[in-house]
């Protein structure tokens, strides 16, 4: 893996495609928080745990301005399917082709395992890094730590 880029620094800029198809890109999400979800992959169990707890707390996180958008190496077909399944209130973007490049720019691409290490990414407004946090991929993180951190954010 490579190395989690710093905190209060310039986060990597990406451009990926939603369950749509459509591309998005960071500089798009600028304006407003984010608050970006990387997991190993759709339909696995820690993950759906994951992904519904951010769902049920949605709320909590917009209180904040924060959009939350959720990055595997997925396709955007899987994306689709899973959102649907699980009626997520965010966009899921697929970090596919080429596979992992986003995760790795971001430090949290596993190519032993080929997919994306479980980590959190809060953005400020204007696209720099304030916080992050990298769990072992069996590990739920929750929302508490991510919501606190938004809270924080909130306040500068």
């Amino acid at each position: 893996m490579s190395t989690i880029p710093a905190t209060d620094a310039p986060a990597p800029e990406f451009t990926l495609q939603n369950a749509a198809e459509e591309d998005v890109s960071l500089t798009d999400l600028r304006g407003a928080p984010v608050l970006l979800v990387f997991y190993p992959l759709d339909w696995s169990p820690v993950c759906g745990d994951q992904l519904a707890e951010l769902a049920a707390r949605h709320g909590e996180l917009t209180e904040h301005w924060v959009q939350v958008v959720g990055i595997s190496v997925d396709s955007t077909y899987s994306h689709a399917a899973y959102a649907e399944a699980k009626a997520l209130p965010f966009p899921l973007l697929a970090d596919f082709h080429p596979k992992g490049a986003v995760s790795e720019a971001y430090g949290v691409y596993n190519p032993e395992f080929g997919h994306t290490e479980r980590a959190l990414f809060l953005i400020d407004d204007t696209g720099v890094l304030r916080w992050s946090t990298v769990v072992r991929p069996w590990e739920n993180p929750g929302v508490d730590e991510a919501l606190e951190q938004a809270r924080l954010l909130a306040e500068r």
